[in-house]
């Protein structure tokens, strides 16, 4: 029977090897509807499909026996990011945090949204949006040769952590299914990016097809 991955010798070169799926930010500030009355009809139902589409492969992976790490943005009200705040246009005088800064401690916005991380998964809070700047995270998946990214949003802190994560030393495998933004034209662009300088772009369904795999060779 043929190992799933299509006809890409890439995915191909995977099997074998030990992976990981890691998730991005699926925390209510990028998922909630509720705290998103920017977002139009299409990107809703954009970021609720990517959601649905994360749990399937969190759950495929636990099933298998594939670690699933978990990354999330944690804004401290004490520790501002002076980068972006000068970005935003904002003074060092301005009132900070602002009511629309996502995932700030103490709100709603920062809490896990569809999806959670189990006991004993690997957990790591990040200040900007990338997943491995200053969080040992590539530390604490150090025994890994590849990861399939998911979550939220494409062009921002998927785009950083699948970056960062390849330049780190991982095989890198975007699931652009379980992946959205605010416009479906970042979101495609990313793709893009990420398919041209860091990544293999794939699906949910490779992901689950692989977990399934290892499960048979695995014997379990």
């Amino acid at each position: 029977m043929d190992e799933p991955g299509g006809d890409d010798p890439r995915l191909e070169a995977l099997w074998g090897t030990p992976g990981a799926l890691l998730v991005v930010d699926v925390q209510r500030s990028f998922a909630d509807p509720a705290l998103l009355p920017h977002l139009g009809a299409q990107a809703l139902r954009d970021v609720a499909a990517a959601v649905r589409r994360t749990g399937e492969a969190v759950a495929a992976g636990r099933a298998a026996g594939v670690p699933v790490a978990w990354c999330r943005l944690r804004v401290r009200p004490d520790d501002p990011w002076p980068a972006s705040n000068w970005l935003r246009g904002l003074g060092p005088g301005d009132p900070w945090p602002t009511p629309w800064d996502p995932c700030v401690e103490g709100t709603a916005g920062v809490e896990w949204y569809g999806v959670e991380p189990a006991p004993g998964e690997l957990v790591v809070d990040k200040r900007t949006y990338d997943g491995f700047a200053g969080t040992g995270l590539a530390d604490g998946l150090r025994r890994f040769e590849w990861l399939a990214v998911a979550g939220l949003t494409t062009d921002c802190c998927v785009l950083e952590t699948a970056g960062s994560a390849f330049t780190a030393g991982f095989r890198v495998v975007v699931l652009a299914d379980a992946c959205a933004a605010e416009d479906r034209a970042g979101h495609d662009a990313a793709l893009r990016v990420l398919g041209t300088h860091s990544a293999v772009v794939s699906d949910t369904r490779w992901f689950a097809a692989r977990a399934a795999a290892q499960t048979r060779g695995a014997g379990k």
